[in-house]
């Protein structure tokens, strides 16, 4: 694509949050993708660039081969066939296109298109009040983990604040310990990426969180970020298994002390990954964010 791209370094990236953050408030429909914590936290794993093109932000992923994800800013408002014979200098791949830019671009870009579904990066999202109360016999098991976690442990509840960074750092790596994430990619580079958002806490705009404390250790950790008005994105989510119930205790715990003021919560992609499909279903999603990849091609 014919655009000047920069690669998305600390330092730079965290200079333009604001104005990222305003192009992304102008963006139709906002998935998990692209909050700016997401990009921040990834960026180095991913390779991930940047071009700022008059209202819309382009975004370029160059390991571990490029493609291109949707750009930032008002879909709406662009003249997209006008625009892309601009910048097109040959068949382009693009992923993690949210469904509403694809049925943008397959009304102005008629024959330009080849799309396939993305199951693996469809966002997660469920009502934030049936993970509060977990009514019902559909969380019967989870509300039953979160109150025997409660009996058994004197645990304190706190949120993630500067003062508690250092001991989720340190529970973080005891937690890829435990995981043995030097024997995955996945883990490693995930490990990576939530060091990053961690250490930037105090630069990172609308990142918020909850841990659990028990003996004065972190036993379990929370981060989110406010993604729309209505919206609160789970980043990450960790805890000690051998506090039975821990995982289910600081899912509910977080959103009880700061999720009311939302009305969904997304809880990412499972990236195909069928134990965290299962994992996610069982706090049965009321809906999805979909998005597909797809290969945009020059006009003949």
């Amino acid at each position: 694509m014919n655009l000047h791209f920069k690669p998305i370094e600390t330092n730079a990236a965290i200079a333009r949050q604001t104005d990222y953050i305003r192009h992304l408030a102008l963006t139709p429909q906002i998935a998990s993708d692209y909050s700016f914590v997401n990009l921040y936290g990834w960026a180095s794993e991913h390779f991930l660039e940047w071009a700022w093109d008059d209202n819309l932000i382009w975004i370029k992923q160059t390991h571990p081969q490029v493609v291109y994800w949707a750009p930032v800013g008002p879909w709406d408002q662009i003249n997209w066939k006008k625009k892309f014979d601009s910048i097109l200098n040959g068949p382009s791949n693009f992923i993690r296109i949210p469904e509403r830019l694809v049925e943008i671009w397959q009304a102005q870009l008629n024959g330009q298109l080849q799309i396939s579904e993305a199951r693996g990066h469809w966002d997660y999202l469920y009502n934030a009040e049936n993970l509060i109360a977990l009514r019902g016999n559909r969380y019967h098991k989870k509300k039953n983990l979160v109150n025997q976690f409660r009996r058994k442990y004197e645990f304190e509840y706190m949120p993630l604040e500067p003062a508690l960074i250092g001991k989720a750092l340190a529970m973080q790596d005891d937690w890829c310990t435990w995981r043995d994430c030097e024997s995955s990619e996945t883990l490693t580079a995930e490990n990576r990426s939530i060091e990053r958002v961690l250490k930037a806490w105090d630069k990172l705009a609308g990142v918020i969180g909850g841990t659990i404390l028990f003996d004065n250790q972190m036993v379990a950790y929370t981060v989110a970020e406010t993604l729309t008005d209505d919206m609160l994105l789970i980043h990450f989510e960790k805890a000690n298994q051998d506090f039975k119930g821990a995982y289910q205790a600081i899912n509910q715990m977080f959103l009880a002390h700061t999720g009311k003021e939302y009305s969904l919560i997304n809880r990412e992609q499972d990236l195909g990954d069928e134990g965290l499909r299962k994992a996610k279903m069982s706090y049965h999603p009321v809906d999805f964010l979909k998005k597909s990849a797809m290969v945009i091609t020059p006009p003949v």
